[in-house]
């Protein structure tokens, strides 16, 4: 699509001449022209929400590099301060749509994060980037990493406080899911609160919390400020986890296919420029740093976008898993697998009190046929199988199979 977006018809006549079968076409272009013949976005302006967080990344480059323009949109990024203020927005509709957790769209749709309201994953955002930190306290005295802060909490007793960006979040997940590998019961043996990702640093700076888990750049500044230290990067319990998406109220979903497209195609081809190369990410990285996106330096974000790790107690590596936005498709896919895997841990821990029809609700809210649509005509390859399988830190698969009996099998669970 985009080499005919390139050519001398534009994009309306293009799918016009598409829709009425015309030789040659791509099939998956043919299939984007809805509306009664129209393929025109029903929203011109799409007011998409964001977290000041590298992740949200993708979404300011549609914005600034102009490829929203490309597909009939005008993508307006407004920055939020935290994710409860973000669910709000959605769920008002005074947000179009967001950069979002992958958790937070699910507890809202099964009424476990605020108001019920049905909702919707357009796409996945990103793999991996993310990380636990412990503070520069803790490292002193030795605990540096799950074991090691295991053994300190059992040594020394006294309440333990640890931070998450949201209840039903992925943030809150990882850390659950890290602190119950390592032995450590996070509903018993732990005090776990909500801080807004931007305020991570600075709360961990006056001693209110013990650990955090947060996305970046917020790890990698707590290392600049010599405030805290990287117990473990999120992909190193799940390698290419699940993160953000771009999320939206079915509602919204439903009136306006069109733009979730428009919007979806724009961002998949931001994602695209990104991976594309280090010059693109280190462009990226400028950008996003700014005031009116994430506010902080460069260099607190390009070193780990780049895969360059430190952890703040003198070891370096080159991360192979680092954060990735496209890498050739495979990290937008919304895997209905992805989404039961957040719903298996909300029923680990409690979130949920009853077992939900686990496979039901995630065709209800990862809208496939959407991501297809727009993928096919961007000629993204998408995978045939709607599920995949991981293996997590602790050795235990997750395949979507049998979500039940994962989330049952745990030993420490609620």
């Amino acid at each position: 699509m985009t080499d005919l977006l390139k050519s001398s018809l534009n994009r309306r006549a293009v799918l016009q001449t598409a829709a009425v079968g015309a030789i040659g076409i791509n099939p998956a272009l043919r299939a984007a022209v809805y509306a009664a013949g129209s393929d025109a976005p029903e929203k011109a302006e799409v007011k998409i929400g964001f977290i000041p967080l590298t992740d949200c990344a993708s979404v300011v480059m549609a914005s600034s590099l102009g490829f929203d323009k490309k597909y009939g949109i005008k993508i307006i990024p407004t920055k939020e301060a935290s994710w409860a203020g973000v669910r709000d927005k959605l769920v008002s509709g005074e947000l179009d749509m967001a950069h979002v957790l992958y958790g937070l769209i699910y507890g809202v749709h099964l009424g476990t994060a605020g108001p019920k309201k049905d909702m919707a994953v357009l796409m996945s955002l990103n793999n991996n980037g993310q990380a636990i930190s412990l503070s520069k306290a803790l490292a002193d005295k030795g605990a540096v990493d799950g074991p090691s802060l295991a053994k300190l909490m059992a040594k020394e007793k006294r309440e333990y406080t640890f931070a998450g960006t949201f209840p039903t979040g992925t943030h809150t997940m990882w850390l659950h899911y890290w602190l119950a590998a390592s032995g450590i019961n996070p509903l018993q043996g732990a005090k776990l609160i909500t801080v807004p990702p931007p305020q991570m640093v600075a709360n961990m700076r006056v001693g209110n919390m013990d650990g955090f888990c947060v996305g970046e750049p917020w790890n990698q500044r707590a290392i600049m400020d010599k405030i805290g230290v990287t117990a473990i990067t999120t992909q190193d319990i799940w390698k290419d986890h699940p993160e953000k998406v771009l999320g939206a109220s079915g509602e919204f979903a439903k009136n306006n296919p069109n733009t979730c497209r428009a919007v979806m195609m724009a961002v998949l081809e931001a994602s695209r420029w990104i991976d594309a190369s280090l010059a693109n990410k280190m462009k990226m990285a400028e950008t996003v740093a700014q005031k009116s996106y994430i506010n902080t330096s460069a260099d607190a974000i390009n070193e780990r976008i780049l895969g360059r790790y430190q952890n703040g107690m003198g070891k370096s590596w080159d991360d192979p898993n680092h954060m990735k936005f496209f890498n050739d498709g495979a990290v937008n896919f919304p895997y209905l697998s992805d989404g039961m895997w957040f719903l298996t841990q909300h029923k680990r821990w409690g979130l949920l009190k009853e077992h939900p029809d686990y496979l039901a609700v995630a065709k209800q809210v990862n809208q496939i046929d959407l991501y297809k649509q727009a993928a096919g005509a961007l000629k993204i390859s998408v995978p045939k199988d709607v599920m995949r399988s991981s293996k997590l830190m602790d050795g235990v698969v997750w395949d979507g199979k049998d979500p039940k009996k994962y989330a049952d099998g745990f030993k420490i669970k609620a």
